[in-house]
């Protein structure tokens, strides 16, 4: 009775071990993200891992949160507690992350105590290698999520064809170019902007008598006028590169800013504000 009663707890132990050890398997295909291991006792319960996506940071801006959309690979990481161990708190979570991080040159941008004490958030920002990653953890007492954002411009695959610009200033006057790009701020035209750039330099060498103008727009997002200046240079920048690089006359090219003041959707939206940034292309 004794040795019958023994191996019917053995088996017990020996299921609930099995059962716990099941429970704290990580979702299937998922990992930790190679700049940070994961809190000890816990488990991978989400995982999404997006070629190209967006995600608004929180920053500390003259001691005010401000929003900062960053682009790029995107990593969303959900972790949680394994069954029956102790709960490590979320701000040994957050500063666990943070430390992490500062130990590779990482700087915190902003740490935020969530409304009484519930969670508890971080931005970090990790410029390593050439390559500037964005981290954000949100964290409880038994579980936290990182948001991972590798900041890159997307590789553009669908490209602003040169016949179907010509038709479309055939029969409207203008067609609106999506495939130009800056960094926020910026003036200076992005690599990836190179294919369309040629088509445009391939409409203009297939009709010579065309005379374009190049019209910046931006979002509305920063005052009116630094907008309009923006968009001004980023004409600009677009009439150079032709110029310089494509062997386009400067007479058939006049470069305008236009701000915010024509937009083609809300911008209301990340969607929208996406849209009404853009080149366009007006004839003469």
């Amino acid at each position: 009775m004794k040795k019958s009663m023994a191996a019917v707890f053995s088996l017990f132990f020996v299921l609930a071990i099995v059962g716990l050890s099941a429970a704290a398997q990580d979702r299937k295909g998922s990992k930790d993200h190679p700049l940070l291991s994961r809190m000890p006792n816990f488990h991978i319960t989400d995982y999404k891992d997006i070629e190209f996506d967006s995600f608004k940071f929180t920053v500390d801006q003259n001691k005010k949160p401000v929003p900062v959309n960053v682009e790029g690979h995107k990593y969303v990481i959900r972790y949680d507690l394994d069954k029956g161990a102790a709960k490590p708190g979320n701000l040994k979570i957050v500063r666990n992350v943070e430390n992490a991080l500062k130990n590779i040159g990482g700087k915190v941008l902003v740490d935020v105590a969530g409304q009484w004490g519930v969670f508890r958030s971080s931005t970090i920002m990790v410029q390593k290698g050439g390559k500037e990653t964005w981290v954000h953890v949100k964290a409880a007492d038994s579980s936290y999520e990182l948001t991972i954002v590798e900041k890159e411009g997307m590789k553009q695959e669908v490209t602003a064809d040169a016949a179907a610009m010509g038709n479309d200033i055939s029969t409207t006057g203008h067609v609106s170019v999506y495939g130009i790009y800056f960094d926020t701020g910026k003036a200076d035209i992005k690599p990836e902007s190179d294919a369309s750039i040629s088509e445009i330099a391939k409409l203009l060498k297939n009709k010579a008598s065309l005379k374009l103008y190049v019209v910046g727009h931006t979002d509305n997002v920063g005052s009116l006028d630094s907008n309009m200046k923006l968009s001004k240079e980023r004409a600009n920048a677009v009439v150079k590169t032709l110029t310089g690089k494509h062997g386009i006359a400067a007479a058939r090219l006049k470069a305008f800013g236009m701000a915010s003041l024509s937009p083609v959707s809300s911008n209301g939206s990340e969607e929208g504000k996406a849209k009404n940034r853009r080149v366009e292309l007006v004839q003469q």
